[in-house]
């Protein structure tokens, strides 16, 4: 069987350091056509990938066999909608919509169509989350987990994802806040109440830069959430406590710095944390290394080419849900109840 041509649209950060190298070391696929305007970043997709660039989603509809769109996120309902429309599977780069009814409708008109739509949540392949999914039952009942993807940017980068509006879905909530609710979801179940901080700290900058939430889960579980531009000193990114013991674990998972470095996945030592950088796992003074399991972005596109749905976007309607109220609750300062 030939390979399935892959559409790509857009070749900014998601695109360019995620989607286009995963894709083209994936066995079966085939990255065919990008879509940009850039001259630059056309010229790196030839010469990287040997595929077309075209300017419009247009352009590649009539010529793949599957459509990715890692184009900015108030795109990427039209886009899905048009590429489900002309009867073509679709992978989106989360968010997947604005809010769960605009979910909701693309998840309804893909099983109309009978067609794949899936959400690219590449986190649930960290290493470090999927350490912490093997070792959770080894904790006993988690009472609280704590999640941060924090970093010291004091001085903004520019761009749509900093100073979009609303109607832009800019900000950390809904860029890397999708990925900690999602792991959150995935680890403790439905979510009945939250409350959060959505806050703006910078100069020059118009979407939020430091967000706190916190779920209370159905399970009992506390789940408190931290996305920031502006930490100066950075927490660990997971703290678990549980009845039995707790796991601490420093450090982002190595894998999207070694895409950015150029590597992929058949890279020796691609996915792999040093020993360094392994969490530690036990209760009071008796705390033992425990080793990363091997990060594994690639396990999304392996599904994609066997024709499997990697992740449901049912639980990203779900998850969804959780941000809107998570936005509610910051501007009315109150606890919003889901359940």
């Amino acid at each position: 069987m030939s390979d399935v041509r892959v559409g790509l649209v857009g070749y900014g950060t998601a695109g360019q350091v995620f989607h286009a190298p995963l894709i083209a070391a994936t066995p079966g696929l085939r990255l065919a056509s990008v879509v940009t305007r850039s001259p630059e970043r056309a010229a790196e997709v030839a010469e990287r990938y040997g595929a077309a660039t075209v300017p419009s989603l247009d352009d590649v509809l009539g010529a793949c066999d599957l459509v990715v769109i890692a184009s900015p996120n108030r795109t990427h309902v039209p886009f899905a909608t048009a590429a489900l429309e002309a009867g073509l599977p679709v992978v989106v780069d989360k968010p997947l919509a604005a809010d769960a009814a605009q979910a909701e409708e693309l998840v309804r008109l893909a099983r109309e169509r009978g067609l794949m739509l899936t959400v690219f949540q590449n986190r649930r392949w960290d290493g470090d989350f999927l350490t912490l999914r093997r070792i959770a039952p080894d904790l006993g009942e988690v009472h609280r987990f704590e999640s941060r993807f924090e970093r010291w940017r004091p001085r903004p980068k520019g761009g749509w994802r900093e100073t979009g509006g609303a109607e832009d879905l800019a900000g950390l909530l809904y860029d890397l806040g999708s990925h900690l609710v999602d792991q959150a979801l995935q680890l403790f179940g439905p979510v009945e109440s939250v409350y959060a901080e959505v806050l703006t700290r910078r100069a020059g900058v118009n979407a939020d830069d430091d967000t706190f939430v916190a779920l209370t889960h159905a399970s009992g579980t506390r789940s408190h959430l931290w996305v920031s531009s502006v930490a100066a000193d950075l927490g660990p990114r997971f703290r678990v406590l549980g009845s039995r013991g707790a796991y601490v674990k420093h450090g982002m998972d190595v894998q999207e710095e070694q895409l950015r470095a150029g590597l992929t996945p058949g890279s020796p030592g691609f996915g792999d944390d040093p020993e360094e950088r392994w969490g530690v796992a036990g209760a009071g003074d008796e705390l033992k290394p425990v080793p990363t399991e091997r990060g594994d972005y690639a396990a999304f596109y392996r599904a994609v080419a066997d024709g499997r749905t990697p992740v449901d976007p049912s639980g990203v309607v779900e998850a969804l849900a959780v941000l809107e109220a998570a936005r509610r609750s910051a501007e009315t300062t109150q606890t919003v109840r889901l359940s």
